[in-house]
């Protein structure tokens, strides 16, 4: 938006059809809140006829005529303030990292920790004061190389993963909870217990109840490619397969109450699915953007 547009706006002089293009542009509400902020910011008032006559009545005292304001200050003065008000909502607003299905993707916290968001995850954190307040949530699943500095939290809905300085995995999905550590201590803490994991440690919770872990070695599997599944049901390994492959899933026709342990390619469909079906027992059908599955 021009300058002189913005001024337009502020003092009230766009017409009708300027005035609801304007509306529909994507920085309307940027500026729209600032306004409402920078009304709310009131300067002195001044009576000028009697500070000018105060001053023709002060002895051996110049005579300074007032001058009425400049249309540009008023400009300028609310610029700086929008400047000023704009940095301080997007520094306190809450910021949010996802990754969509079919992706991953890597990003830094503001003490440069490194973040991997699995596929259909997401990170809500707030940059104000992280140093003295390292937090934020998770919903699906990370993995964090995390700087040495105050307590590092992770919040999901199962439990909280507290550290120092580390390096480990959280997976928050459904009703499973997974925490695996492959670098210094994590604490994890649920509703009815605490764990302490070293090097090579994970728990695992399902609606809250403890069950077999997969093993922490090397790294987290799905940073390698592939998917590996601790007795697992086929509605919950179908839903990771949507998540990876980007992809719908139709388990209409299947009611296996089987579950499934073992590792499945995260880069070739068609051999994930021959897998899938040898230990469920079913057969698949698919299209460019779904699948069927359907009992043998």
């Amino acid at each position: 938006m021009k300058e002189h547009d913005l001024a337009k706006w502020l003092e009230g002089k766009m017409s009708v059809q300027e005035r609801e293009a304007f509306e529909r542009t994507p920085e309307f509400r940027d500026y729209d809140r600032i306004r409402r902020y920078s009304a709310e910011l009131q300067g002195p008032d001044f009576d000028t006829e009697v500070l000018y006559q105060n001053v023709i009545d002060t002895p051996k005292t110049k005579v300074i005529p007032i001058r009425k304001s400049r249309p540009w200050l008023r400009i300028a003065a609310v610029a700086v303030i929008a400047l000023g008000l704009l940095f301080t909502v997007n520094r306190f607003t809450p910021k949010t990292q996802t990754a969509a299905n079919g992706t991953t993707h890597i990003f830094q916290l503001p003490d440069d920790s490194q973040v991997t968001l699995n596929a259909g995850s997401e990170i809500r954190y707030k940059r104000w004061n992280w140093d003295n307040n390292r937090s934020l949530e998770l919903d699906g699943e990370a993995y964090f190389k995390v700087t040495k500095g105050k307590t590092f939290d992770v919040h999901t809905d199962w439990g909280t993963v507290t550290v120092v300085g580390t390096q480990f995995n959280v997976k928050a999905r459904g009703d499973r909870f997974e925490v695996a550590c492959y670098e210094g201590k994590v604490r994890v803490q649920t509703n009815d217990r605490a764990v302490l994991l070293t090097p090579g440690l994970s728990v695992a919770f399902e609606q809250g109840k403890s069950v077999a872990a997969i093993p922490a070695q090397g790294g987290p599997s799905w940073m390698q490619h592939q998917l590996t599944f601790q007795a697992e049901s086929l509605q919950a390994v179908a839903a990771e397969l949507e998540r990876q492959y980007n992809i719908a899933i139709d388990l209409q026709q299947v009611g296996s109450q089987e579950k499934f342990t073992g590792t499945v390619p995260a880069d070739n469909l068609d051999v994930a699915l021959q897998i899938i079906s040898a230990a469920y027992h079913v057969q698949y059908q698919k299209t460019k953007n779904s699948v069927t599955l359907t009992k043998k």
